[in-house]
């Protein structure tokens, strides 16, 4: 049995539960293909899944303990080996993608099917920067193009601006023509004009819920704004994008929907090959960049969930676990 090293969540708690294991290796099936991991990313989702925060995490997950103990969603690597019926790719294609729920990225190999959300590398991209996009883009993308309909000349406000989802959706807004405005701290203002934000407001000092704007977009993409605050500011057909919503916010996106004004929108991200192509041209175009705040080793990753639950990140942390 061939075996490799992953980070196994024993149980759910602090990142001491976090262990560097043995376990066997995948084996990819006939249309499958595994990617020798590179470089790989610890996320708030990462880090909420390990706490079981909120509680209702362990109906997906396992109810006393993690059923699926392997975290990460992103990564960048070399694919190892195909299955023999797999076409769009060959042994040695450096590429970049996610797992979605079934996670398992915190490891040397993970297997995904050839169909699945996995594109060839950008060139001009290292595999760290690589592992720092699909999540964070993809949820972005997801919910300004998909959900939110955006327009050139919309005026779109980004919550928490600052983080791995709001520095994505920052370049996408911008992108895309609207005029942006990024809500962060005072520290991360200047990172965030970087990103093509036209004005930021530091949460710390204002309420933008009361200085006179409105508009067309809101996208909470940090779970901590209100809907009820954020209608006033709301044009009369304007959308409040949550991206990481509780049973509150379906109760209001339900009762929204059949009233007039504001409406809250809530979605599952889909995950789509063709995203991740999209995606692929504005890096290699420069209409996209990746952010990272920190570089851990794989050893280190409990270091980087113990960083992570700071809520202090800046765009992405992002683990290596091959040279380039």
């Amino acid at each position: 049995m061939t075996t490799m090293k992953a980070i196994v969540t024993t149980a759910y708690g602090s990142p001491d539960v976090l262990q560097l294991q043995e376990v066997p290796a995948p084996t990819p099936g006939d249309k499958e293909v595994r990617v020798k991991i590179h470089a790989a990313t610890v996320t708030s989702g990462d880090a909420r899944i390990r706490r079981a925060d909120p509680f209702l995490i362990r109906l997906i997950y396992g109810w006393k303990r993690p059923k699926t103990p392997i975290l990460g969603n992103e990564f960048s690597g070399v694919i190892e080996s195909v299955g023999d019926s797999v076409t769009q790719f060959k042994k040695g294609d450096r590429v970049f993608g996610a797992t979605g729920f079934k996670l398992g990225a915190n490891a040397e190999y993970v297997v995904l099917p050839e169909s699945g959300m996995v594109a060839l590398k950008p060139e001009n991209l290292t595999y760290e920067e690589a592992a720092a996009i699909p999540f964070g883009a993809t949820a972005a993308l997801f919910f300004l193009r998909e959900k939110g309909r955006i327009r050139p000349g919309q005026k779109v406000l980004v919550i928490g601006a600052s983080g791995s989802l709001g520095t994505a959706a920052v370049q996408l807004a911008r992108y895309f023509g609207a005029e942006v405005t990024g809500v962060t701290s005072a520290g991360n203002a200047d990172l965030v004009k970087s990103l093509g934000a036209d004005k930021v407001i530091d949460y710390t000092r204002e309420d933008y819920t009361r200085n006179g704007e409105r508009y067309d977009l809101i996208f909470d993409t940090v779970g901590k704004a209100s809907f009820s605050a954020s209608k006033r500011i709301l044009q009369p057909k304007g959308l409040f994008l949550a991206a990481a919503a509780g049973f509150s916010a379906l109760f209001q996106a339900l009762l929204s929907a059949l009233t007039g004004g504001p409406k809250l929108v809530m979605g599952v991200v889909e995950e789509r090959r063709e995203d991740l192509d999209f995606l692929k041209g504005l890096l290699e175009s420069g209409h996209l960049k990746p952010v990272i705040d920190r570089h851990y080793t794989f050893e280190q990753t409990a270091e980087a969930h113990r960083y992570v639950d700071t809520g202090r990140k800046k765009g992405n942390v992002v683990i290596t676990l091959a040279g380039e």
